[in-house]
């Protein structure tokens, strides 16, 4: 069958299955994968997650291995229903009920107190867990066969997340034992991480739900200066915290301003093999370059749908370096947009 009960002495010997996230039987065996302690990329809303079984804690080493993922780098564990969060956390604040009926399913992580049956790999040894419950209907089925599982982002650590099953394919193919196909995903930035386990709510992740959605139900929420990409000093208390993420293997540096002045900008200093992620209808400023589309400035939700396969598109061994246009508004979608461009420029 091609699964396996612990970390593979050779990941890339594996062959890969490709399965339909649209045919009950395929969904059906990526589960018995899963039960088996194998590794699964699924669909969900946000980006491929590469699954694991959330409580073997041999399969979970098998994430961090297939991805290269620093040990120190905490994973989320995916749900179905919401009576699973008692096998998880220790305990449920208050404002993690309410989020969870108002937000759930969705792309909100929740951040609590663990029980001690997670197991470290999973938390990174923190005391804290991070949770979510996924819209897809094929995700929530691996789930319900399979029981709780743990699901970084399907790619090689550090490189854009996947939104398309070819993505994950093209990182992982031989690396892990299957992939379920759901087709290229609708939010396109990973989830908003929010830290409930301590006296003020706390994002320590923007992502595709709105800050503001949060705050007009729970009231005021802080931000982890890594959001801003301070450093700490303190290990990372969720995914895309402390480490350069979601970057093309070519330097990135960022675009700000009006795309006329972005452009002669560029005409200045690019080298040789340059290439540009720009807004919609900027193209022919950036002339000499291969340019590359994210979506228009005005509409965050294209931007963020778009963001990861475009940086994938540029990411080819003659481009020598990559402008990205920076988007000029914040709020909303806008912060998750501009994390992750953040994240993968150079400092």
């Amino acid at each position: 069958m091609g699964w396996r009960s612990s970390p593979h002495p050779n990941p890339e010997s594996l062959a890969t299955r490709h399965l339909s996230a649209d045919i009950p039987e395929d969904v059906a065996y990526a589960g018995e994968i899963l039960k088996s302690g194998g590794l699964v990329a699924m669909p969900t809303e946000t980006v491929y997650g590469l699954a694991a079984r959330a409580l073997d804690p041999a399969a979970v080493g098998a994430i961090y291995a297939a991805k290269g993922r620093p040990s120190d780098n905490p994973l989320i564990v995916h749900i179905a229903d919401l009576w699973e969060l008692g096998s998880l956390c220790a305990s449920i604040p208050d404002a993690a009920v309410l989020l969870a009926a108002h937000f759930w399913p969705g792309p909100l992580t929740l951040v609590m107190p663990r029980r001690r049956e997670v197991p470290d790999v999973v938390t990174a040894g923190l005391p804290t867990v991070a949770v979510r419950m996924p819209v897809t209907a094929a995700a929530r089925a691996l789930i319900k066969i399979a029981g709780p599982l743990a699901a970084p982002s399907a790619n090689r650590a550090g490189a854009p997340s996947p939104t398309t099953a070819g993505h994950v394919r093209a990182d992982l193919g031989g690396r892990i034992d299957a992939i379920l196909d759901g087709g290229p995903c609708v939010v396109g930035v990973e989830s908003t991480v929010l830290d409930l386990s301590g006296a003020q709510p706390c994002l320590l992740r923007p992502g595709g739900l709105a800050r503001e959605r949060l705050e007009a139900l729970i009231g005021p929420v802080g931000t982890d200066p890594a959001v801003e990409g301070a450093a700490t000093g303190q290990p990372p208390r969720a995914p895309g915290m402390k480490y350069r993420h979601y970057a093309p293997k070519a330097p990135l540096f960022l675009l700000q301003g009006p795309a006329a002045a972005a452009a002669a900008y560029v005409r200045a200093r690019a080298k040789p093999g340059a290439a540009v992620l720009c807004f919609d209808g900027e193209q022919a400023l950036f002339a000499g370059c291969y340019c590359v589309s994210y979506g228009r400035e005005g509409d965050p939700a294209s931007l963020s749908r778009n963001l990861y396969a475009a940086l994938r598109q540029l990411d080819r061994d003659d481009v020598s370096e990559i402008y990205a246009r920076y988007p000029a508004y914040t709020g909303g979608l806008y912060e998750a947009v501009r994390n992750r461009l953040g994240k993968a420029a150079e400092s």
